[in-house]
């Protein structure tokens, strides 16, 4: 959380700057810029998804339940309009982002490394009950193609690639028995209130990329209404990393409010 603290306060000097002086240099840059096709924005919405693999794995039998937890989002945006009727343009952004959830599901045979009570690892198949939750947060530069349909609304569409700052992958399992190294291994049973954690935090990929669709509404000349989702197109895991045989995409609603200079 430290350096996405560092990285916010960072923006808000840039934009905040010598109180007079910057405003009123602000204010002829922006007048400036839109003569010449340019746009500016700030963005700040709230991210609602899972971090899942598709298609669903036999592995995994049942989800039992999901919780989305607080995730927001802050970005500042660039638009280059390429026309002069401004339909067609091309959006450049920087996003400070974060993208959680807790899940429960009932699964079989499915691979896990567990730390035990004595403090060490057992890895093999878990059959049972898992508990995971996901806490990423990211530094993402979307490159989007914009159209406008009409005045109030725009379509985007286009690549974002992220930058892992801060990330949780971890949980529990229970109600259940790992088989240890595989499905004729030796059997460990947890039942009642014995559980056993696991944390792959360590394994997450650093770098992502994906694509980002969707659309916005100018409700006022400055404010607008948007809507994105980001589709995740690399696992979330290291190429090395095997505990979890299949890979995992993170997809996440993006909703909020904007402001365009």
């Amino acid at each position: 959380m430290k350096k996405y603290s560092i990285i916010i306060a960072l923006l808000l000097i840039v934009i905040g700057g010598n109180p007079a002086k910057a405003q009123q240099d602000r204010t002829q840059s922006i007048i400036h810029s839109s003569l010449h096709g340019w746009e500016y924005a700030l963005k700040a919405g709230f991210c609602i998804g899972g971090t899942a693999p598709l298609p669903l794995p036999e592995e995994i039998r049942k989800i039992d339940s999901y919780v989305p937890s607080m995730a927001i989002s802050i970005e500042g945006n660039a638009t280059k309009w390429l026309d002069e009727k401004k339909i067609w343009g091309l959006t450049l952004g920087l996003r400070l982002e974060t993208k959680n959830m807790t899940t429960e599901a009932t699964v079989k045979n499915y691979g896990m490394k567990i730390i035990n009570t004595t403090g060490g690892e057992l890895e093999g198949l878990w059959t049972g009950g898992v508990k995971t939750k996901v806490k990423n947060s990211y530094l993402t530069i979307p490159i989007l193609a914009n159209y406008k349909i009409s005045s109030r609304w725009k379509l985007v569409a286009g690549p974002y690639f992220s930058y892992l700052l801060e990330g949780d992958f971890s949980g529990h399992v229970y109600e259940g028995h790992l088989r240890t190294p595989d499905q004729t291994g030796s059997r460990v049973d947890f039942s009642g209130e014995s559980i056993a954690t696991y944390d792959f935090t360590d394994n997450l990929r650093k770098f992502q990329w994906g694509i980002q669709f969707g659309g916005e509404w100018r409700a006022f000349k400055h404010l607008n209404v948007y809507a994105d989702l980001t589709w995740g197109l690399n696992d979330i895991f290291k190429k090395n990393f095997d505990t979890i045989s299949f890979a995992m995409y993170p997809i996440y609603l993006n909703i909020g409010f904007g402001y365009s200079f």
